[in-house]
């Protein structure tokens, strides 16, 4: 990989120092930037305490004018696909190849029923919105059989989210996956063995890990095995480049750092959308079609960054990253 083109160890702290999520009795402290190989990595002290802070938030309620309600935003409404257009290898963006992501009974289904066989065709449903810091709340479940002519049985029981993605519009037609960060979802194969979910994977992509760069494509999880076909909780907390953990029914099962351009795994891209060590601050958000049928029933999204004036009527108090021109405030009238 090449030497990043940005100050990385800086960016990191500032991002860090300026989360006001709490107030700490010590100002967060981030380590300095050490060259592992032609790459830099940096350990982020200040990170579990945020993490702690963020993970104890009251869960989700409705939206109202209250700075601890929390706003969730139904990236699928249960109805249609309003929101999100496909990219499927092999076909410009927007053609839905034989109807491979649908709406059925509620559930937002991958289905390859119509398929003569799959011959490669992996597919991303891109939501229409980028997001920087966030939490992302999915709930899935694996159906069915693998399609036929699917590219190995590595991709039994084989899905996932793609963050901090390129747009599916900047895709070259034969991508077969887009430059992101992938949380990956297993379902066990009932054989005895162990096969965690919510593992890491990185298309154009890597990672810190324990201060280090990560040299391999993907990283396991410390989840337990979702065997059948009954319905997992996924959750990811993003902030931006500075930190991102997994997290299955509720436990944490991974955590890293430092998102940003390089490594391989992904081919026939545009150059110009590969930038080796730019560091991946935010993205579009893509569900994944891998040859094996699954279904979602729930995608939503609480944006933890808004407004952070508490003089604005949208403040919120869990907001971590602050976007002043989000803010709104009531006019008070002349009252001569």
């Amino acid at each position: 990989m090449d030497v990043p083109k940005k100050n990385n160890c800086n960016k990191v702290s500032d991002m860090a120092n300026n989360m006001h999520v709490l107030e700490f009795s010590q100002e967060p402290a981030v380590t300095p930037c050490v060259r592992q190989g032609h790459g830099t990595v940096a350990q982020l002290i200040s990170t579990l305490a945020i993490f702690a802070v963020l993970t104890a938030l009251p869960a989700a309620s409705s939206a109202a004018d209250s700075p601890d309600e929390e706003e969730w935003i139904q990236l699928f409404n249960g109805k249609n696909l309003d929101g999100w257009t496909p990219k499927i290898t092999g076909y410009e963006h927007g053609v839905n190849y034989a109807d491979t992501f649908r709406v059925e009974n509620g559930v937002l289904k991958v289905s390859y029923d119509k398929y003569d066989s799959f011959d490669g065709r992996f597919g991303h449903l891109f939501y229409k919105d980028p997001f920087s810091h966030y939490r992302l709340r999915i709930e899935y479940r694996f159906v069915g059989s693998q399609a036929r002519g699917h590219p190995g049985t590595w991709a039994v029981r084989n899905s996932g989210v793609m963050f901090h993605s390129q747009h599916g519009g900047s895709m070259l037609r034969d991508q077969d996956f887009p430059i992101s960060i992938e949380a990956q979802f297993l379902g066990g194969l009932s054989d005895g063995q162990s096969r965690s979910t919510l593992n890491v994977c990185t298309p154009g992509t890597e990672i810190v890990y324990e201060g280090r760069l990560y040299p391999d494509h993907c990283l396991n999880s410390t989840s337990k095995t979702y065997h059948g076909d009954d319905w997992v909780r996924a959750e990811l907390l993003v902030l931006g480049s500075a930190l991102i953990a997994h997290y299955v029914e509720g436990e944490k099962v991974l955590e890293y750092a430092l998102p940003q351009m390089g490594g391989g795994a992904v081919s026939h891209y545009a150059p110009s959308q590969l930038r080796p060590g730019e560091l991946l601050d935010s993205g579009y958000i893509a569900l994944q079609s891998e040859s094996h049928p699954i279904e979602f029933r729930k995608v939503e999204l609480l944006n933890l960054e808004g407004c952070m004036d508490s003089q604005a009527s949208n403040y919120k108090r869990y907001y971590v990253k602050s976007n002043p021109a989000a803010c709104r405030y009531v006019e008070t009238g002349n009252t001569e």
